[in-house]
């Protein structure tokens, strides 16, 4: 059993994100971090608790690790299930992301079976401060620095819920809840293998005097309030001045900061668009069209043709004709 202070800790900090009485899957790969969400959801909500592993398939020693988590669920009274991955060929490159997409695949379906509306997963702050300097690395915008949110909509199927309720626990305290609690997480050697960049972001963190997680994760939250209100300007910029019709977006521009004009070129982009996932987009793409629709130019994004001028129009773009 979780130490009781660690148990009400967490179930004030569940409690502000899910409504006692909701059913809640948990996603436990059998690490440190999972393995302690587990036992203090456990606790903290008795009997509204599911739990899945993904099996990736990608270690030899992935099942007998889904097997312990399935012995734990047991010993605690949580149904348990473990879903495996079959890959049609495993992936040789962006590993980490091919899994991750995959596992929030697998975790999608299994919620829908079981009518389960909400997803719990054992991100912390010390994940957080990492994917913030991850996201500095890769020069990304304030929707990207915000890092991972409290709450969002499940990676793939918007209409299920994901929360992060440890983003305020460091990784040491998910592991003295482990200890006190008896239970060995399993050890994942994916997680100290310097070919990913979180793992080296991770040492980096590490062997830093100057870089302190808890400040990097609360300069994350604050990007986080930035965003909201950079989604609010944007949505009013959308209600007044952009006009939506059958297979057509036109917009005013209205001398709104470029962050909102980007927005709202997305969001167009993504109510027309057929050619992959507007969150896609990157940030030169953007820029491009953008100085092309500034000098009344036409240019083809993500299947979308938009034409400058001083409305900007947005239709889908003629099918190319197949080479002869």
């Amino acid at each position: 059993m979780a130490p009781a202070a660690f148990i009400d800790r967490f179930r004030s900090d569940l409690d502000r994100l899910i409504e006692p009485g909701t059913r809640i899957g948990i996603a436990v790969s059998g690490g440190p971090d999972s393995m302690a969400l587990l036992l203090l959801a456990a606790a903290a909500r008795p009997g509204e608790i599911l739990a899945a592993t993904v099996d990736h398939g990608l270690r030899t020693e992935s099942r007998a690790e889904a097997e312990i988590v399935a012995a734990e669920c047991a010993r605690l009274g949580i149904p348990h299930a473990i879903l495996p991955i079959a890959w049609e060929l495993p992936p040789t490159s962006a590993v980490q992301e091919s899994a991750r997409n995959a596992r929030y695949a697998a975790l999608a379906s299994w919620m829908r079976g079981q009518g389960v509306p909400v997803l719990m997963t054992a991100h912390h702050l010390d994940d957080q401060a990492e994917t913030l300097l991850m996201r500095f690395n890769r020069g990304s915008g304030v929707k990207g620095l915000a890092g991972m949110r409290a709450r969002s909509p499940l990676t793939g199927a918007a209409d299920l819920k994901l929360v992060r309720p440890l983003l305020e626990w460091r990784r040491c305290e998910l592991e003295d809840v482990c200890a006190e609690a008896g239970v060995k997480p399993a050890a994942d050697p994916s997680n100290d293998d310097e070919r990913y960049e979180r793992v080296r972001i991770r040492k980096a963190i590490s062997d830093s005097s100057w870089l302190d997680p808890e400040s990097l994760a609360r300069s994350a939250s604050h990007l986080g309030f930035a965003d909201e209100a950079i989604t609010w300007a944007t949505d009013r910029e959308w209600e007044e001045k952009v006009t939506v019709g059958d297979d057509r977006v036109s917009y005013t521009p209205s001398g709104a900061p470029a962050e909102i004009v980007r927005r709202v070129l997305s969001r167009a982009i993504a109510t027309l668009g057929t050619e992959g996932c507007p969150n896609d987009l990157r940030s030169r793409e953007i820029q491009h069209v953008i100085d092309t629709l500034r000098s009344s130019g036409t240019a083809t994004l993500r299947g979308v043709r938009c034409s400058g001028g001083p409305t900007w129009i947005f239709t889908p773009a003629k099918p190319r004709c197949p080479p002869s």
